[in-house]
């Protein structure tokens, strides 16, 4: 006998289910509420609990809806063709809470950090203190509610961006306009122009890399749980010449140090692989680069290997720094580095041989191609250049900002010691 009831009971949900399923869509709010009120008093018994789980609506929701079948109301009191009577429905966080808006703006003002009467100066401000913090207030709302009001009042999660220069040089502008004619023109000559930097070292191994990819569900790569450098497989120093005229792009990994004389050898193996079958005529070559770092303008050992480096290719070389903390606005950074953080992103760095076929397999939707080659040569730290050797350069300043704008032309004469 039971059993004959439950699955009475079954039965008459599932056509209860198929009912909703087809009239819900066609019936306004009030027109559900009082379909549901009609269900239940044809069900008798057991009614109120079936149509609640059948359709979802709140107890209080189907009590009207009985109320107003049993007056036969046709139409809620108010203006015409209102579902709700004018202030009708759930209120609003903010109307259930005067002040809670401004009360959560002022938590989230940058100043609050210094303010030691603020409850959020030395935390996170995640939605879970945010939501704590406004208790403290009088507000107690629930997480998730304050997640829904970040959002309606157009806050996102977002990490801090590295967007501040710092002190700006006064001829910065200046710099970039003298830097972009002279590009224009030696374009226009036919005659290679390069943006040349380090990308940041890698830790070799099993590490960590940022950004995902897909795999099986329960296969992603593992990786160690620390950072630790490995001292069997280091890490690898890519430096990188970009070259804006073709979309092309060469990268020497080190294994090394990063000094000038890494720089300048990269630079010269894509001359020798590169530079000279695109630019077989070329008499000049124009270098932008960083104002620090291993080609950094007041590096000497720099500009000893760019002069040998114009006695080996019979080069008029021209270079041109970038002003202090402007590194973002070299071409290479977002013309070829950015594409290969992309491409390896997620994965992990586990051999040098990774490392440059990643960075040679680069593309981009401009049509960006790069070699790649791994520099195994030893490098030595803190050389220095004496007077003497400095003394001997074939170097000439510019009458604009000498120091950020030189030419070394070769001089086969020029020997260092």
């Amino acid at each position: 006998m039971l059993w004959m009831m439950q699955n009475g009971l079954n039965l008459r949900e599932g056509e209860l289910r198929e009912d909703y399923a087809v009239l819900r869509g066609r019936l306004d709010e009030r027109g559900r509420r009082q379909w549901a009120a009609v269900k239940v008093r044809q069900l008798g018994r057991g009614g109120y609990a079936l149509v609640h789980r059948v359709t979802g609506m709140d107890y209080k929701t189907i009590q009207r809806g009985l109320e107003e079948v049993g007056r036969g109301e046709v139409q809620l009191p108010g203006a015409p063709g209102r579902i709700r009577a004018p202030g009708g429905g759930r209120k609003t966080l903010t109307q259930l809470h005067p002040g809670l808006k401004e009360d959560l703006e002022a938590l989230l003002e940058p100043a609050t950090r210094g303010d030691p009467e603020s409850s959020l100066t030395w935390v996170s401000r995640s939605s879970y203190h945010l939501a704590a913090a406004l208790a403290q207030q009088g507000h107690a709302i629930a997480q998730k509610s304050v997640y829904n009001l970040l959002t309606a009042m157009g806050y996102s999660l977002q990490a801090n961006r590295k967007t501040l220069e710092g002190g700006s040089h006064a001829d910065r502008d200046a710099q970039f306009s003298h830097i972009n004619a002279k590009v224009k023109d030696f374009q226009a000559r036919k005659q290679p122009v390069i943006s040349v930097d380090t990308k940041k070292k890698e830790n070799v191994g099993p590490f960590k890399n940022a950004g995902r990819e897909y795999h099986k569900k329960g296969r992603a790569p593992k990786v160690n749980v620390h950072d630790f450098l490995d001292k069997e497989l280091g890490k690898a120093a890519p430096y990188g010449i970009y070259d804006p005229t073709l979309n092309k792009g060469w990268v020497s990994v080190g294994v090394s140090s990063d000094t000038a004389q890494f720089a300048v050898n990269a630079i010269r193996s894509w001359w020798q692989e590169m530079g000279r079958k695109a630019y077989a005529r070329a008499t000049q070559l124009y270098i932008n680069a960083d104002g620090g770092g291993s080609n950094g303008w007041r590096v000497r050992l720099w500009k000893i290997e760019l002069q040998k480096l114009a006695n080996e290719t019979g080069l008029d070389i021209h270079i041109s720094h970038f002003p202090p903390g402007t590194s973002k606005w070299n071409k290479i950074e977002h013309k070829m580095f950015c594409f290969i953080s992309q491409n390896w992103r997620g994965r992990p760095l586990i051999d040098l041989a990774t490392i440059v076929n990643l960075i040679g397999n680069t593309t981009s939707q401009t049509g960006l191609s790069i070699r790649a080659i791994l520099d195994t040569n030893t490098y030595q730290k803190g050389i220095k250049v004496s007077d003497a050797d400095f003394a001997k350069l074939d170097l000439h300043p510019d009458n604009f900002h000498g120091e950020w704008n030189y030419v070394i032309i070769p001089n086969m004469e020029v020997i260092f010691t």
